[in-house]
């Protein structure tokens, strides 16, 4: 069984018909197809702030609580899953309402959603040494080895797209997982990558930010493995 995910154009032609960009301020969505490529920050955000990317941000708490604490920086979170775009788009509707914020206070405008895969996104919309940071927290492990291959980090060109993006020098991969086999796979895939080192953990500086997930885990005692790469 080949151990390593094949992704064609084709799949992706299938997979990505519907992708789109969302803003969560002011509903508007524009299909991905109709974004040039790669995609121009500054015409998307209508600013030149930083850009950093959050891959599959399911249920969207960190995506929330880091683009609130950090006006200034321009989030785009990536999500296959449909029914976790919705969710999260409904979560920031109802934290505005709750707490009254404007539309036009600015509140949020650094969010956007991108409905689509991951690898597709990133190796085919995303400018080269464009992104200060590319968050990953934690992936679908697929723990039974007939789906081990599905397991993002095995994906080649996936790696090299993380690469590729970041900047140099300030560039970072923040992984999280509570899958100690995996975060063990993680470490040694990434580690072909000549170009993303290894940090100190208190380099990051998200770590007080927790998602739905890390939340649960830490309540059933779960141990939590954490990793910060940058870009030399």
């Amino acid at each position: 069984m080949n151990a390593e995910p094949r992704y064609t154009d084709q799949y992706y032609k299938c997979t990505t018909r519907q992708s789109q960009i969302i803003d969560v301020v002011h509903g508007k969505t524009v299909p991905l197809n109709d974004i040039p490529s790669p995609i121009d920050w500054k015409e998307l955000f209508c600013n030149t702030h930083p850009v950093e990317i959050e891959i599959g941000f399911g249920k969207g708490r960190f995506l929330l609580e880091a683009a609130k604490e950090f006006a200034d920086v321009n989030f785009i979170g990536v999500e296959r899953a449909q029914k976790y775009v919705e969710l999260t788009r409904q979560r920031f509707l109802k934290y505005m309402q709750h707490y009254a914020v404007d539309r036009e206070s600015g509140t949020f405008e650094n969010v956007r959603l991108a409905w689509t895969d991951a690898n597709y996104f990133l190796s085919r919309y995303v400018r080269d040494a464009s992104v200060n940071a590319i968050h990953i927290y934690f992936p679908d492990p697929w723990p039974k080895p007939r789906q081990q291959k599905r397991r993002i980090f095995r994906n080649k060109e996936f790696l090299s797209a993380i690469s590729r993006t970041l900047k140099s020098n300030v560039g970072r991969l923040f992984v999280v997982t509570d899958f100690a086999e995996y975060f063990n796979e993680i470490q040694e895939r990434i580690g072909t990558h000549t170009t993303l080192k290894p940090v100190p953990h208190n380099s990051d500086d998200y770590q007080h930010i927790a998602t739905n997930f890390e939340i649960k885990y830490q309540i059933e005692g779960r141990e939590i493995y954490r990793a910060v790469y940058e870009k030399m």
